[in-house]
């Protein structure tokens, strides 16, 4: 059978007493998982939903998200999982455009969610998921006995993306591409039921939610939750729950060192972390492995990949600053504008094909053609290959900035930035210019400077990227802040940048 929930019911019939999922003191076996998400299957049948029907989920993560998704998922039901943080107007939209017929929503998110589905012209029933009374409630359901029956190429998941170019769109994700790329996740990490996996990164995404729950759970391995990032409370819970591995965005990384301070930090269990979701700059990946004492392995992947396509992999090695080599299931290739390969150490688009790649966008037919041509879908990350198949990350294409008719690529200046002693977090962006058409301009945040100093160090900064890259690269203008804006994932938003009031140099 090719339902994506059979990766809980065979390791629940593996091994039922096995924990699943862990947050603080407070345990579900794959026994209780597997038997409350069949509760949840005759829930939704019993509301009227019928296989192919989607169903939102506005969940952060808490035992009550797994328990939910796989209830869905076993009855046939597609996943439509949503931010909890996005707003009445933003979840209006989502669930027109996906055609929701139920929402299942966390018990702090309901009014928001209420006002939402108000703004709609057919009703919608919104379900309420509370801590005390959800799990109660559904002893009193008897649970569903057989999982649908599921094709290959049927929808599992409703995945939006995060809408940085536009509004967002629905990536189809189906029951093969995310069992498949499961299965992938768990051998390239060795997960096993020995292994504890960190839940931090949110399984409304694509990252946590293979990496983190279905690869965990189709390894009968345990994930103890943390429903929202705190890098004190992530110390706390790798020592107390012995984790083994760390999956984490770049800014989870960074906060973490800042958390642990010069270290080393005791964590004996942990054998290996696990970043992606945006590029971890190398300096980070060092500091980190000299702190905790275990590898980070970086990878890529997006969400219309399900995600995981190139992996830093134990049997090739590792390379810093490198995304790995292509895993099993997918091809890779470096393209030009005519999507013609490019020589090998040149930089082109990275474009993706093999069975991890979704079916589409969501009836969207116009930006699926745009996005998948000939069976290659084209991911606008610039990205060179080297002669050992190692593929390296070295910009968003239309992140990368033309200065003077010279390309500045800004990845190669964070890791710059990111070699300055004090520096908690950076990022590099084009700004207009009369003269150039772009100018080149850096936003840091610095760790534990005081604010009469930053001038200082701003210079000191400057003339340390000056000695490190050719002319036409280095920035021009600094802003110093708090803290850079991020998204749901931690990763890094340049398009929330404020410039203003930043200084320039030279």
């Amino acid at each position: 059978m090719t339902n994506l929930a059979t990766l809980l019911t065979d390791s629940a019939a593996a091994a039922p007493d096995a924990r699943a999922i862990v947050l603080d003191d407070r345990v579900l076996t794959y026994g209780a998982l597997d038997d409350l998400s069949a509760r949840v299957a005759t829930m939704l049948c019993g509301s009227g939903i019928r296989p192919g029907d989607r169903v939102a989920m506005i969940l952060p993560n808490v035992p009550h998200m797994p328990i939910a998704y796989y209830g869905i998922l076993r009855m046939g039901g597609v996943v439509v999982p949503l931010n909890p943080l996005l707003s009445p107007r933003e979840l209006t939209y989502h669930f027109q455009d996906a055609e929701v017929s139920l929402v299942l929503v966390w018990e702090a998110m309901a009014e928001a969610t209420r006002a939402a589905v108000a703004q709609l012209e057919r009703e919608v029933p919104v379900v309420e998921v509370t801590a005390a009374g959800t799990l109660q409630s559904l002893g009193e359901v008897p649970p569903m006995p057989e999982l649908a029956e599921r094709a290959d190429d049927e929808p599992a998941v409703l995945l939006y993306t995060s809408g940085t170019t536009g509004r967002p769109k629905g990536a189809v994700l189906t029951h093969h591409n995310l069992r498949t790329n499961a299965e992938l996740s768990a051998s390239l990490f060795a997960t096993g039921p020995g292994d504890v996996m960190f839940g931090g990164l949110p399984f409304f995404h694509v990252f946590g939610q293979t990496v983190a729950l279905n690869g965990v759970i189709a390894s009968g391995a345990t994930v103890t939750l943390l429903p929202r990032f705190d890098p004190a409370k992530a110390l706390e819970i790798l020592v107390r729950d012995e984790v083994t591995i760390f999956a984490g965005v770049p800014s989870m990384h960074i906060a973490l060192l800042h958390a642990a301070g010069e270290g080393p930090v005791e964590v004996p269990h942990l054998r290996a972390g696990v970043s992606g979701g945006s590029p971890l700059p190398v300096e980070i990946l060092e500091r980190f492995e000299r702190v905790f004492g275990a590898p980070i392995y970086e990878g890529y992947g997006l969400s219309e990949t399900s995600p995981v396509v190139c992996f830093n992999q134990e049997a090739h090695g590792r390379r810093p600053g490198s995304i790995g080599t292509v895993v099993r299931g997918a091809q890779l290739r470096v393209v030009d504008d005519r999507d013609e390969d490019v020589p090998v150490g040149e930089i082109g688009e990275l474009v993706v094909a093999g069975e991890y790649v979704m079916a589409g966008y969501w009836r969207n037919p116009e930006a699926t053609e745009a996005a998948i041509r000939d069976g290659w879908f084209h991911t606008g990350d610039l990205a060179r290959v080297d002669e050992d198949g190692f593929y390296y990350i070295v910009d968003r294409k239309k992140d990368m900035v033309l200065r003077g008719g010279y390309n500045v690529y800004p990845r190669e200046i964070e890791e710059v930035i990111y070699q300055f002693p004090g520096i908690a977090e950076a990022a590099v962006v084009g700004v207009p210019d009369e003269t150039l058409g772009e100018e080149v301009a850096a936003v840091v945040a610095f760790r534990d400077v005081p604010e009469a100093e930053t001038e200082a160090r701003i210079d000191e900064l400057d003339a340390f990227v000056r000695e490190r890259v050719a002319k036409y690269k280095h920035p021009r203008y600094y802003k110093v802040v708090d803290e850079l804006p991020k998204g749901p994932t931690g990763k890094i938003l340049k398009r929330s940048l404020d410039l203003e009031g930043a200084g320039r140099r030279g």
